[in-house]
């Protein structure tokens, strides 16, 4: 399936209009005879008046009317939205007031990185670019997940085995909390990457996934560097994960993700695991 570039202007406006209407107007001291209201969250003018811009600006913002506020705006909504870091650099990127990395877009392992990934073992590795495309790994990983190897290139892609692979999708305990939150690195990597096809393609291919478009629908921003993972293994049992994320400086567009164990059970069962893996 394949779709159109990235409608900022009325992603900037769905996004202004769900942020402004999950907030608490108790948490802002507003007078009572403010309060009365019918919808949720602040009202329009409530957030013009934080921002101390006008009312108008507002309503022409979240009518997706072709403004393009500056910087200054931008960073203002921000703080009268309560923002979370990702979300105000989500703000920024669909706003285009964020500097941008002119640099390649990666869609093959540097070979330093994927040296790297081999060198980690026995800890699982592998390599990611911004679209969970799945660059390098390592044997740990491929015996922990699923032989990448023996998949497609379209099918090398995080998201895509949470979603749609058979045995991989049943693996986390929590899956709708790894999809949720996959789903919101993924809408900031969207924001920071409007002419990126593939991406989008990739996106508008999930959304057929009733599970993915609500979540999608939800417009939740969030850039996980690291956490835990608990996992049902099919043959190790129950895993208790810490993941962690490395952004590379000379390569910003691959990720390093390192899977370490949390206890000693889930140690002595990844040595199980990993001791029958044969290539």
């Amino acid at each position: 399936m394949t779709t159109r570039t990235v409608d900022t202007t009325q992603e900037l406006a769905a996004f202004l209009r769900t942020r402004r209407e999950r907030l608490d107007p108790d948490e802002f001291g507003l007078p009572s005879r403010r309060r009365s209201r019918r919808t949720p969250g602040l009202r329009r003018e409530e957030v013009a008046e934080l921002a101390g811009v006008s009312i108008d600006y507002v309503v022409r913002l979240e009518q997706a009317r072709g403004l393009r506020p500056s910087a200054e705006v931008v960073e203002a909504l921000a703080r009268a939205l309560r923002l979370a870091p990702d979300e105000r650099a989500y703000l920024f990127d669909l706003a285009r007031r964020r500097p941008r990395d002119a640099g390649k877009l990666a869609t093959t392992a540097a070979p330093p990185l994927a040296r790297l990934v081999a060198d980690l073992s026995p800890l699982p590795a592998m390599l990611l670019n911004h679209r969970y495309d799945i660059l390098a790994w390592n044997d740990e990983m491929a015996r922990l997940l699923v032989d990448f190897a023996t998949l497609p290139p379209s099918e090398r892609n995080a998201m895509w085995l949470c979603l749609k692979h058979p045995v991989v999708r049943e693996f986390y305990a929590d899956r709708e909390r790894v999809v949720r939150e996959g789903i919101a690195h993924l809408r900031a990597a969207w924001a920071a990457h409007p002419d990126d096809q593939a991406l989008i393609d990739l996106i508008a291919d999930f959304t057929a996934d009733r599970e993915f478009a609500r979540l999608w629908a939800e417009r939740d921003v969030k850039v996980n560097g690291r956490g835990r993972k608990a996992l049902r293994h099919p043959e190790a049992g129950e895993l208790d994960l810490h993941y962690e994320v490395l952004t590379p400086l000379q390569d910003q567009d691959q990720r390093l993700v390192i899977y370490r164990a949390m206890a000693e059970e889930t140690r002595s069962a990844l040595d199980r695991l990993f001791s029958t893996w044969s290539r």
